[in-house]
């Protein structure tokens, strides 16, 4: 038997020994030209919980700025959003809504 000693294959990020990716990579990437569905956020029912920001796998739900610095409602960040729908099940008062994406000619 020959003990052929295999070269690893080099990874696009680097990976940590307990097999995790460093963070911040998503950042760097669009995820925009194949989502099917979008998140739309109704202001008025937005009551600046967070939820949404909390369980986005992305960096796609953006806190807009109220007086005093403190977060309050969101915008969606079309660019790093999936179409997960993530958003819309968290809400807690309706305030995000799927909609279709519009088919780019």
């Amino acid at each position: 038997m020959s003990a052929e000693v295999k070269a690893k294959p080099e990874l696009r990020f680097p990976v940590n020994p307990g097999g995790w990716y460093e963070g911040g990579s998503s950042v760097e990437y669009t995820t925009n030209d194949w989502r099917l569905e979008r998140p739309v956020v109704n202001l008025d029912k937005c009551v600046g919980c967070l939820y949404c920001w909390i369980y986005c796998p992305e960096p796609a739900i953006v806190p807009l700025e109220r007086e005093g610095g403190r977060p309050s409602k969101v915008k969606v960040d079309y660019d790093h959003c999936k179409g997960c729908g993530i958003c819309e099940q968290v809400c807690p008062t309706k305030a995000i809504d799927m909609v279709a994406e519009e088919v780019k000619a």
